[in-house]
């Protein structure tokens, strides 16, 4: 099986999902102990800068790169890249996580891939066919994983867990009255983030290289949330980090961005987009787990029916679009073989009528 470098990929996913459960957790503890959500994106999007510059500008030809990706057109398309993508996301991200629950905001993640498969389709970049059961599969798993969405933004029933570690239920708070509106901002920041994998088309083709087109989209979101937040927040009080939580949570979320964007390329370039996407609904069960048991957030039938829904739609869009790919891979290794016959019958041509040649010249 290729030995432990086989296992390699699925290892780096795994511990990425563990990275953002923590994230999700970690992050909603300081939100609840008073941070500022629109403060903290400023911060992680800073942070997140300064660790990918000495990448982004680390080598002569991305320092090269750097120069020539500063056209007009490039600028334009990674400053609204970011600001829909990122600027939005986070915020709307965040002030959902800060409002819902951990548990809630890890499994309406879930819903991206649906939601990019829905967008992909009215940009032109997806084709349906009815006839295709492929196609069948991702409009059900699309279906299925918004219905699940809005089964755990209106359903809630009995409570399945009410654990209790922690010697004070206030430490992390409990799920408040403004469920509804926080899982209205987390779709929204699925929506934006779908927005976000879309615009990599174009993004990909003015700036091949990823490491230095996300040290710009950092950089421009950071200066896009700071505006945000100096128009919202007129408070001066509100950019103060007043805890060891507030300062270590804005620390692990910045350099997180850096590590995971490295951790999702180089798997992504081992197994591919869907393999990385697979995992995705590992992170709700971890953060469930744990946000349950040790965090007393309350697990209701509720939340636990739509999350199912949600992480059986993600696998059924999943499965239609690996069928989708399977068929591409076999008609590129079709045409591979094709191009590959008409060059070997081009090339014993070109030897029988060089021997020829040498032949006709070397006898008078």
């Amino acid at each position: 099986m290729g030995g432990l470098g086989f296992y390699q990929p699925a290892m780096a996913m795994i511990g990425l999902q563990f990275h953002y459960a923590v994230l999700a957790m970690f992050t909603r503890a300081a939100l609840l102990h008073g941070m500022n959500t629109r403060v903290f994106v400023v911060y992680r999007q800073a942070i997140a800068t300064l660790a990918l510059a000495p990448f982004a500008l680390s080598c002569k030809s991305r320092r090269e790169s750097f120069k020539t990706s500063l056209g007009l057109r490039n600028l334009s398309l990674l400053f609204i890249t970011s600001l829909i993508g990122v600027t939005a996301n986070q915020n709307a991200y965040f002030e959902g996580l800060h409002l819902s629950s951990s548990t809630v905001t890890t499994a309406m993640s879930n819903l991206i891939p649906a939601l990019t498969f829905v967008l992909a389709t009215i940009f032109g970049l997806e084709k349906i066919d009815v006839r295709s059961l492929r196609s069948l599969a991702k409009i059900a798993g699309t279906v299925l994983c918004v219905g699940g969405a809005i089964t755990m933004a209106l359903l809630k029933g009995q409570k399945l867990l009410n654990m209790q570690f922690l010697p004070s239920k206030q430490a992390f708070g409990l799920q408040g009255d403004h469920w509804l509106l926080g899982c209205a901002f987390l779709l929204t920041s699925s929506i934006t983030w779908s927005f976000w994998m879309i615009m990599q088309v174009p993004v990909s083709s003015s700036c091949p290289d990823h490491v230095l087109s996300t040290f710009w989209m950092c950089l421009m979101a950071a200066i896009e949330a700071a505006i945000f937040t100096l128009v919202v927040d007129k408070d001066s009080q509100a950019w103060n980090l007043n805890s060891t939580l507030e300062y270590s949570s804005c620390l692990y979320a910045g350099i997180g961005i850096a590590v995971s964007v490295f951790i999702q390329s180089w798997t992504i370039s081992k197994r591919g987009p869907l393999f990385c996407a697979m995992f995705n609904p590992l992170c709700t069960v971890i953060t469930a787990m744990v946000a349950a048991t040790f965090l007393h957030e309350e697990l209701y039938v509720g939340s636990l029916i739509g999350a199912l829904a949600v992480i059986s739609g993600l696998y059924i869009v999943l499965w239609g679009k690996a069928e989708e790919v399977e068929g591409i891979k076999q008609e590129a290794q079709l045409n591979s073989t094709d191009q590959n016959d008409q060059i070997n019958c081009k090339t014993d041509l070109e030897e029988a009528l060089l021997s020829h040649v040498s032949e006709s010249k070397i006898i008078p």
